[in-house]
């Protein structure tokens, strides 16, 4: 039985102190702050509840085995899941929409064509054949095994096998997403609701890889699902499942410095100055940038390794407290595309020059369910919109961010008409929120490994240089994302367990 020391309660950190307890190993878990889940929050004020982090749940598959493998009980039995019906409405720039059924490929393309006219379904389906094939080649190497040594195959193999698409007298292929919804998809809307994806991660589709058409493939294959009382809910049955296998967790205990002995990590240091836990292992569940300051002057990534993400855009979360009930029918998501798309991007990714964007891109979550509302006459409502992790320059964040958030309240009125009338109050969560929560620099969110792109989407390995120091969670391979930190805890459990040679589970 190993002593194992475990940074952080985020959903990867814990995922992956579950799977140890299991294997018979003493794990304990340091977390900075007062409360588990890392950035999946929930603030609760006058009767109404709010996810402050993600509030919808992709690829359920990732916690059913997690749960399957820690305690051979059913995902469902722990926690109520309800399948989002449409996946999504989307409301286009040039005043169209469309509501997109769940996992319903023939229904997709025929919602599409009865929106945006003849032959766009058919494009769109058509694209996410092209999408599987991506999935299919890249699903294994990105999410089920460590990251390969040989890691620059995976930056420089295209897996979107993209249309040949003739371009002033030469025969181009899609590299980024912009160009397969300029070149494939030809069309804006569907050109915006492609985009969407990478805009909800944090991803420029300009320079984002076509092999992105991944993002948008599992939504429409595995389906889109909300947690019935909130995303919070699977942060706490996850938290339960460490509790039973007797993990044990330290709240309120920054680790201040990585113990190293012998070449080999040997424990923690808390920031108490007083508090030293010796360990056989240790599991940091934390961004690139706290690992370097916890490891100082220790090379924790090998040569040639895949560098650390920085910089990253972050997230702005409005919450809506709202008279009068959610009417029957109403969409569980909506997104609003931004009316001028370039000035969006140059403003999020630094193209340009920094400003406002005066109708943002958002996405409105109106879930129902009354475990969120004090009673059935009142409304909770989430909005949510990508923002630089730095706004403006490093000029008064505050006052920008209050401003970006009157202007997605403006843009989610065209989702939800009489909204202004119906705000009781709205609590603003910024990027400044996120970062006291998780400790990411500026807020950043980390998106999904991503094959091609030169290895700019993909995370550092859950393995590092230091022998016995591991990394979970969104910051390291295979990415950000709820799936993704899941399967993160089962990597590096494995990678404890039996060793260097683990190649994931078959």
């Amino acid at each position: 039985m190993a002593r194992i020391a475990v940074i952080g309660a985020g959903m990867g950190a814990m995922a992956t102190a579950a799977r140890l307890a299991v294997a018979g190993h003493r794990v304990t878990v340091y977390e900075r702050t007062d409360t588990y889940g890392g950035g999946v929050r929930r603030l609760e004020r006058e009767g109404f509840r709010f996810d402050t982090g993600p509030g919808l749940l992709p690829l359920p598959a990732v916690y059913r085995d997690l749960f399957i493998k820690t305690g051979k009980e059913q995902l469902e039995s722990l926690v109520e899941l309800v399948q989002v019906d449409p996946s999504a409405r989307h409301l286009f720039a040039d005043g169209t929409e469309a509501s997109l059924p769940n996992v319903s490929r023939a229904g997709v393309v025929a919602a599409l064509d009865e929106a945006l006219g003849k032959g766009a379904g058919a494009r769109w389906g058509d694209f996410l054949v092209r999408a599987r094939e991506a999935w299919d080649r890249s699903r294994r190497p990105l999410l089920e095994e460590p990251l390969w040594p040989n890691w620059s195959v995976l930056a420089d193999r295209e897996p979107y096998p993209a249309v040949p698409h003739k371009r002033v007298l030469r025969t181009r292929r899609a590299a980024t997403l912009a160009e397969i919804g300029a070149w494939e998809l030809r069309d804006t809307r569907l050109a915006a609701l492609l985009e969407s994806h990478a805009l909800a991660h944090g991803l420029d589709p300009r320079t984002a890889p076509a092999s992105a058409a991944v993002l948008p493939y599992m939504e429409h294959a595995f389906g889109t699902w909300y947690v019935r009382g909130g995303v919070r809910q699977l942060a706490r049955a996850v938290y339960e499942r460490c509790l039973a296998r007797r993990v044990e967790f330290v709240f309120d205990a920054e680790v201040a410095r990585i113990l190293e002995k012998d070449g080999r990590a040997a424990g923690v240091e808390l920031a108490d100055g007083a508090t030293v836990a010796e360990a056989d292992f240790v599991v940091a569940g934390v961004s690139p940038e706290v690992l370097d300051r916890l490891t100082p002057g220790t090379a924790t990534r090998a040569e040639g390794e895949v560098p650390p993400r920085r910089g990253t855009p972050s997230r702005l979360t409005v919450l809506l407290a709202l008279r009068g009930g959610r009417p029957e029918g109403t969409a569980h998501r909506t997104v609003v595309h931004a009316r001028d798309r370039e000035a969006e991007l140059d403003l999020l990714f630094g193209h340009g020059p920094s400003g406002r964007v005066a109708h943002p891109t958002v996405t409105v979550l109106r879930p129902d369910d009354p475990a969120l509302v004090p009673d059935a006459g009142h409304e909770a409502v989430v909005l949510t919109s990508a923002v630089p992790a730095r706004t403006d320059g490093g000029r008064a964040e505050p006052e920008a961010f209050a401003q970006h958030a009157e202007d997605m309240i403006t843009a989610a009125g065209r989702a939800l008409p009489g909204l202004r009338d119906r705000l009781l109050w709205h609590e603003v969560r910024t990027p400044a929120d996120i970062a006291a929560e998780t400790g990411a620099e500026g807020g950043g969110i980390p998106a999904p490994s991503l094959a091609a792109g030169r290895g700019r989407l993909l995370h550092p390995a859950n393995s590092t240089a230091l022998p016995g120091l591991f990394a979970a969670g969104g910051w390291a391979h295979p990415g950000g994302g709820l799936p993704h930190a899941g399967m993160s805890g089962a990597l590096v459990a494995g990678l404890i367990v039996e060793g260097p040679e683990f190649r994931g589970s078959q």
